[in-house]
């Protein structure tokens, strides 16, 4: 039985940058919530933390089902 190391480096490479940044935007997306939250008892304008959390939320639910679908159409 031969391993391709190289192989598996880059899948675990890419899998690990891949996770990495879901982790990033997810709590990017909680953080923006947060201050969204914070400006709303401030009684400013919360748009621009609410246009944030949305797209880091969505491209988190984008990459999931990505995923997904990788796994089912593979």
């Amino acid at each position: 039985m031969k391993i391709d190391w190289l192989a598996l480096g880059a899948v675990f490479g890419v899998s690990l940058t891949v996770v990495l940044g879901l982790v990033l935007l997810f709590s990017g997306g909680l953080r923006a919530l947060s201050a969204r939250e914070a400006a709303q008892e401030r009684q400013v304008s919360a748009a621009l933390p609410t246009a944030a959390a949305a797209a880091c939320l969505l491209a988190c639910v984008t990459v999931v089902l990505f995923g997904i679908y990788l796994i089912v159409a593979g």
